[in-house]
């Protein structure tokens, strides 16, 4: 049965984005318990392969059941900013109130026949506090092997998601917005539909706690909604454009392109399929922020880029005249 989340005003008022390296590490986790989803990641995969298999991941696979299932909401839980360090979602994860965490273990145990018996489930839930502990510590040895050289990457396409979402809400409202996200969600009468495989209630109330959307890098091919109090409704949907999040950049640009700007500055601007920030580009290219800075700067003078800030960083993204330019119609 579809879960249905209905939002007053109030609701609609406080629903906003989040961009969580918590959550991306968790369901970076989750993705390597689902070869469906390999797809869009195998080169990463390959990168990642000796560092899988130095990380004992048997305590978190308890509660990441590889065909759905509740995972527990402290392990993820919403994140008060909307670009939050990966440090204070550590911390806020070390200080889960031990009895809550029990409660969320033991409903996700129980999504495994005979997990909840087995010598490890009795273990969590005869301690949860250690269980919190041992969990956080292997969280912080997967962001570090798996996502945080990565991260700028996948921040810079997360933040760009959000930038295309509120462009979408400006320009439609929120119908245009929800039914733009996934094909499983659906917007009708204020409210926000996720066709789900499993039992959910009828309907939901909000209650004014508003809804909470995250992109993901890895959460294709699902959508993940969680209800659960205290935390905040929240929806968690695959990103735009994640099939380019492991391309190189691009192998060349026209020649007279690089005759009229410079190999350097061609190509960025043949790498730059998607909104980046200097950063990104700096690492992409093996190039000093600086630098990369002054080549933007030109490029957007010359009319080939556009520049608009997010958040604290300063995004790029080509003109139709750097495209034609890059298709080699210069007339």
């Amino acid at each position: 049965m579809p879960l249905r989340m209905r939002l007053g005003v109030d609701d609609l008022l406080r629903c906003r984005f989040a961009v969580s390296p918590l959550c991306q590490t968790h369901e970076a986790l989750r993705m390597l318990r689902r070869p469906e989803r390999h797809g869009y990641h195998r080169s990463w995969l390959r990168r990642m392969r000796a560092a899988v298999a130095g990380l004992d991941l048997a305590p978190m696979w308890l509660f990441l059941p590889p065909r759905g299932g509740y995972t527990p909401d402290f392990l993820g839980a919403p994140p008060g900013e909307p670009s939050p360090a990966f440090a204070d979602e550590l911390a806020r994860m070390r200080s889960t109130d031990p009895a809550m965490a029990r409660r969320e273990m033991a409903r996700s145990l129980a999504c495994t026949p005979g997990a909840a018996e087995s010598p490890a489930g009795r273990r969590v839930l005869a301690d949860p506090a250690r269980a919190v502990q041992e969990l956080a510590d292997l969280t912080e040895r997967a962001w570090h092997a798996l996502l945080a050289p990565d991260w700028a990457r996948v921040r810079a396409l997360l933040e760009a998601d959000i930038a295309h979402r509120t462009s979408r809400l400006a320009a439609g409202g929120w119908e245009a917005l929800f039914t733009d996200l996934h094909p499983d969600l659906a917007w009708a009468d204020r409210t926000l539909i996720h066709r789900t495989p499993h039992h959910s209630p009828a309907a939901q109330e909000v209650d004014g706690r508003g809804v909470l959307l995250m992109p993901s890098v890895f959460v294709w091919p699902d959508v993940v909604s969680g209800f659960a109090a205290p935390w905040q409704p929240t929806v968690i949907y695959p990103a735009r454009a994640m099939g380019t999040l492991w391309q190189e950049p691009a192998a060349g640009a026209p020649d007279a392109l690089v005759r009229l700007v410079g190999r350097t500055r061609a190509a960025i601007l043949a790498a730059l399929d998607g909104p980046a920030s200097t950063t990104t580009l700096a690492q992409r290219h093996g190039l000093a922020p600086s630098s990369v800075s002054a080549h933007l700067s030109v490029l957007r003078d010359a009319g080939l880029l556009t520049s608009r800030r997010h958040g604290y960083r300063v995004l790029y993204e080509r003109l139709p005249l750097a495209v034609a330019l890059l298709d080699g119609r210069t007339g």
